[in-house]
């Protein structure tokens, strides 16, 4: 079976997808660039908080009328993957440009505590894990706000830890960007520096979908009819069949099914690679971990007065945006946060009073 994708995620430029795992792919994964999903967090003086989601499909005006006769609730179908909706309130559905339909919905909550508890972006069936934390500082002049939301890492989706290929710096370099690692370097110099740290990735990613694929087999070893050596024999020869399969070249769009024969000289693995049951569900699972580089939610929070820090997001027109992608989960946790200012108007015009009236008081003593 070959293995091959149309779309690059970083690094990954030479690993695809393609064939069945394509259609597998259309069916489990998460945001896939067919379907917009955005997420805006907005939070109030008091603390209480709105969180609104958005997603698109394309939908004809046939799929339309057929979906949409027996209902009042018009929504774009179908729902996302990546979605967890269910405790929010439908809010609105536009058809724009193109068939493009778009529905919008919206939760409320008391705190963003309980807001973060509820995280709606999906990833292989769970929802993502976050903690968040809202502050408060009163000043006369002005009052201070601070909103914090830190997503769990997905480090644990994967087998093989990324610690052992590169150090946390450049992993954290590599999938967030942060720290800023380049900084001052000319271009030949960044490619210099970035050349081996894609090297290192890249293997750490090969090997990971190796051991997810070699690990498969293991466990399913007893379903394999007439093996050419036993389940320990072959559990032996892990690094030198690994060792092989590195040397065609990108593992996804090698003939998984052609290596196997070659290396133990025996068709007795070809079914893991050729459509069985057994096939499509290697298959899923080699889906499940791509799904990390599919997920891609941007992000925007808007909170009370002016943006004052922006945090590792950008700012515009008083909205802060991140991009929630799967890859800046991968190193660690995923820090989002933004700070704002509201000036009070009040207390300036109360303290020139005062001053005023203070002056006059003072011009009438000497008086």
């Amino acid at each position: 079976m070959h293995l091959r994708t149309s779309k690059t995620y970083g690094f990954m430029k030479n690993v695809k997808l393609g064939g069945s795992l394509l259609m597998a792919a259309a069916l489990f994964s998460s945001c896939v660039e067919q379907t917009d999903v955005e997420m805006h967090t907005n939070i109030n003086p008091d603390g209480t908080c709105t969180r609104i989601v958005s997603y698109s499909d394309v939908m004809s005006q046939e799929m339309r009328d057929t979906l949409w006769a027996d209902t009042s609730r018009r929504h774009a179908e179908p729902i996302p993957e990546c979605l967890q909706i269910d405790g929010y309130s439908y809010s609105s559905t536009t058809v724009g440009k193109g068939d493009t339909v778009t529905t919008t919905l919206i939760h409320n909550y008391e705190n963003v505590e309980e807001m973060s508890s509820d995280v709606p972006v999906v990833l292989n069936g769970q929802q993502l894990q976050a903690s968040s934390t809202f502050e408060k500082r009163f000043r006369w002049f002005y009052t201070d706000y601070t909103f914090t939301e830190v997503f769990s890492s997905i480090a644990d989706k994967f087998l093989l830890p990324l610690a052992d290929y590169v150090d946390d710096d450049v992993a954290s370099f590599w999938f967030t960007g942060q720290p800023g690692m380049l900084e001052g370097l000319s271009g030949a110099e960044i490619t210099e520096q970035i050349t081996p740290m894609e090297s290192a990735v890249t293997n750490w990613l090969n090997d990971n979908i190796f051991q997810l694929n070699f690990n498969y087999i293991v466990n399913h070893y007893d379903s394999v009819s007439n093996p050419p050596i036993t389940r320990e024999q072959f559990v032996a020869k892990h690094d030198s069949f690994r060792d092989f399969v590195m040397k065609s070249g990108d593992i996804l769009a090698a003939d998984h099914k052609k290596l196997l024969k070659d290396f133990f000289h025996s068709d007795a693995y070809g079914f893991f690679f050729d459509g069985t049951p057994s096939s499509q569900a290697l298959e899923k699972e080699n889906v499940k971990l791509l799904n990390v580089f599919n997920l891609s939610v941007p992000y925007t929070i808007t909170m009370p007065g002016h943006i004052t820090d922006a945090g590792t997001g950008l700012c515009q027109n008083d909205t802060v945006f991140y991009s929630l992608t799967g890859e800046r989960l991968i190193p660690h946790d995923y820090i989002i946060t933004a700070s704002s200012r509201v000036n009070h108007v009040w207390a300036y015009i109360v303290t020139v009073l005062v001053v005023v009236l203070a002056s006059v008081f003072v011009l009438y003593r000497r008086s």
